[in-house]
């Protein structure tokens, strides 16, 4: 890494709590009883690390057009989802606990559900008021507004900031912001996919991790090198 790191962003979605599966079938399910005929891997495929937007509009282009209280009754069905199954993704806490470094969160799902999830997990704490969504800016991932807000909001650099995401929109709203791009695959939604870790490379992901305490190790060394030098 060619950069002094100044602050890790975390992705929440499947990198800090093991969700997307969670979230994709809440989705499936709400596009299903509105008519539009998808599944998991559609869903995965087409929304994963986006905005509920983007989730509308694609009902749009075939020719569906959502309740006005989709997403309200969508993010209802997915807190109630998460409050009996949500799950920390292994490894993080012990992650946050060594990090000699500044973090924040910049999620693309809505502030209430992300802080939702970091509440039933235990990992509120380690973020305080530093978690961001995609509600705060005008365009969500793949534009890099989110990443840049969260930077400037934590005072420091696009350049000497790491961002840990799991999908390849994300990646490419790391990369366009001028980040630095981890990819994460260790969530249960990536579990057997071998081809993903190619494409969040393919994307600008400049390394990917299969396991947390990879990531732990890898941020701790690079913080130890500068302070060293």
């Amino acid at each position: 890494m060619a950069i002094t790191p100044g602050l890790v962003i975390f992705d929440c979605d499947g990198v800090l709590v093991d969700s997307e599966l969670l979230a994709c079938r809440s989705v499936v399910g709400a596009l299903q009883a509105q008519g539009l005929d998808v599944d998991i891997p559609y869903v995965i495929e087409h929304f994963l690390g986006r905005s509920a937007d983007v989730v509308r509009d694609c009902a749009r282009e075939r020719g569906v057009l959502l309740s006005d209280d989709f997403e309200q009754r969508l993010n209802a069905t997915q807190l109630q989802s998460f409050k009996h199954n949500l799950r920390p993704i292994p490894g993080i806490a012990c992650l946050l606990e060594r990090l000699n470094l500044a973090t924040c969160v910049a999620s693309s799902s809505s502030l209430l559900r992300v802080r939702y999830s970091l509440q039933v997990t235990g990992l509120a704490d380690y973020f305080g008021a530093n978690v961001f969504s995609a509600e705060m800016v005008v365009q969500g991932k793949p534009a890099p507004d989110l990443f840049l807000f969260a930077a400037a909001r934590m005072g420091v650099a696009a350049d000497r900031c790491v961002v840990v995401e799991d999908s390849i929109s994300g990646v490419r709203a790391a990369r366009a912001a001028g980040m630095t791009a981890w990819g994460f695959t260790g969530g249960a939604h990536h579990a057997g996919a071998e081809e993903v870790a190619g494409a969040l490379v393919h994307s600008g992901a400049s390394r990917v991790f299969t396991r947390m305490d990879a990531v732990a190790e890898e941020l701790c060394a690079t913080v130890a090198q500068y302070e060293g030098g």
